[in-house]
């Protein structure tokens, strides 16, 4: 299940039911797992870790050298975990010392032409658009939908479930559950859709809902917010919590109400 025509480094460890197709080249101290199909053209370069039932369409590019000037050969990874879809001229470049490693979760889709830069973690079931760029250390939490052409300047963090429009720049951390658009990005309202179709009870989304509106329609700062917020019954909830704690941790700030 490997094509002639591909170059397969001697010292890889390939697992069982791998589809290596033409035109590929798999580097040395790479490793990848079981039921992977890596289409022609395809570039796995050293330190990358590829787990099981993986796609990787022509012209992706995995565990590239990192496009930072600090970098100075250290030994570092991408790792990339099971069940993603990754699709045409993909990049995912592998971690700098800062961290050493690069993460990619479980079942993801990266889109044509999508770049993860060093020491980028990006979690679980999340959707990213055609040609969008996340900058280095930047976090993706699980079950976001960020859509095409958006930018990431480093270090930002994006909450889960959040839907980000197209051609959106974002330079400030954008919080779980909420809708973001515009360039630079603000907020729009709650995911409200995504929140429905993964099952949140009605109440838990009531919850997310208030908490949004103490947060961004009280005319009140962020911290004023959040002690609102605190002493409110719905702070118990798990995702009241998760709210308040991104925010407490969100170093660029998080973004703004249109």
């Amino acid at each position: 299940m490997i094509s002639p025509l591909a170059y397969v480094d001697p010292s890889a460890q390939i697992g069982e039911n791998v589809e290596i197709g033409p035109f590929c080249f798999i580097d040395k101290n790479v490793v990848i797992g079981d039921n992977n199909i890596i289409m022609p053209h395809v570039n796995i370069m050293y330190g990358s870790r590829i787990g099981n039932g993986n796609q990787f369409h022509p012209g992706a590019v995995i565990g590239g050298i990192p496009q930072d000037l600090k970098f100075r050969g250290e030994d570092t990874t991408a790792e990339i975990g099971d069940n993603n879809r990754i699709r045409e001229n993909v990049t995912i470049n592998r971690g700098t010392a800062s961290k050493g490693k690069t993460v990619i979760g479980n079942g993801n889709l990266l889109m044509e032409n999508s770049h993860v830069a060093h020491d980028c973690v990006i979690g679980n079931s999340c959707i990213i658009g055609n040609s969008t760029k996340f900058a280095g250390e930047v976090v993706v939490d699980d079950h976001a939908t960020v859509s095409a052409c958006c930018l990431f300047h480093q270090f930002t963090h994006v909450g889960g479930y959040v839907m980000i429009q197209g051609g959106s720049g974002c330079s400030k951390d954008i919080p779980p559950y909420v809708v973001g658009g515009r360039n630079p990005v603000t907020y729009s309202g709650i995911n409200l859709v995504r929140l429905r179709r993964e099952g949140f009870p009605a109440d838990t989304i009531d919850a997310i809902h208030n908490a949004y509106r103490i947060i961004y329609q009280q005319g009140l700062n962020v911290s004023q917010a959040l002690a609102v917020l605190a002493e409110d019954p719905i702070s118990e909830k798990p995702e009241i919590q998760y709210i308040i704690n991104f925010i407490k941790g969100a170093e660029r700030g998080i973004i703004r109400d249109r």
